[in-house]
């Protein structure tokens, strides 16, 4: 993607994560992009998704509610190509967790990068409940360095990065440890 200019939509209410901090992010994450499932909850301009998949990564599933995001995320989508690897939701949240719940969408890897002003905790909890999380599951929340998010039970903190205000969390979901396998293995 590096040779391919990404467009971010206009405002304050989109907050896209810095070219530098992205290059980082996907450095940590090499191993875990090719072949896997991704979600980008509120994608803002697609790019970690989009990264994903240039990276490897099957599909991709990107949500936003925001009419800019969606302008901007569809565009980027139809420039780079991935219409048939990548999939939009224009719709809140937990809305859309719901819904992939009920189609049995599964995922391997979740972006959460929600302007600050908004927890991650419900997105989570949602998650969990809907059962799109496979085991193993790496959730990557961006967040203000200042306040360190609550996944809830299930989620287990494997590593932690601050650039600058910004704060990168990963954490694996380990779900119910005593359901069928759900074992705790491995680390990032």
């Amino acid at each position: 993607m590096r040779s391919r200019t990404i467009l971010a939509p206009k405002g304050t209410d989109t907050r896209p994560t810095l070219d530098r901090t992205r290059e980082s992010l996907f450095n940590i994450l090499a191993a875990e992009c090719p072949e896997s499932r991704v979600l980008d909850l509120y994608a803002g301009s697609g790019a970690l998704a989009l990264e994903a998949l240039s990276r490897g990564a099957q599909s991709a599933v990107l949500c936003d509610c925001s009419r800019e995001a969606a302008r901007v995320i569809r565009q980027n989508i139809a420039s780079l190509k991935l219409e048939d690897r990548a999939r939009f939701l224009f719709m809140q949240d937990l809305q859309a967790v719901a819904m992939l719940g009920r189609e049995g969408a599964k995922f391997d890897l979740v972006f959460l990068d929600p302007p600050y002003r908004l927890d991650t905790a419900s997105a989570c909890k949602a998650l969990a409940e809907a059962r799109v999380l496979l085991p193993d599951a790496l959730t990557v929340i961006e967040h203000a360095a200042a306040s360190l998010p609550q996944p809830g039970a299930g989620y287990e903190l494997t590593d932690r990065r601050t650039y600058r205000d910004t704060m990168i969390s990963f954490y694996r979901y380990r779900g119910d440890t005593n359901a069928e396998g759900l074992g705790v293995s491995g680390q990032l």
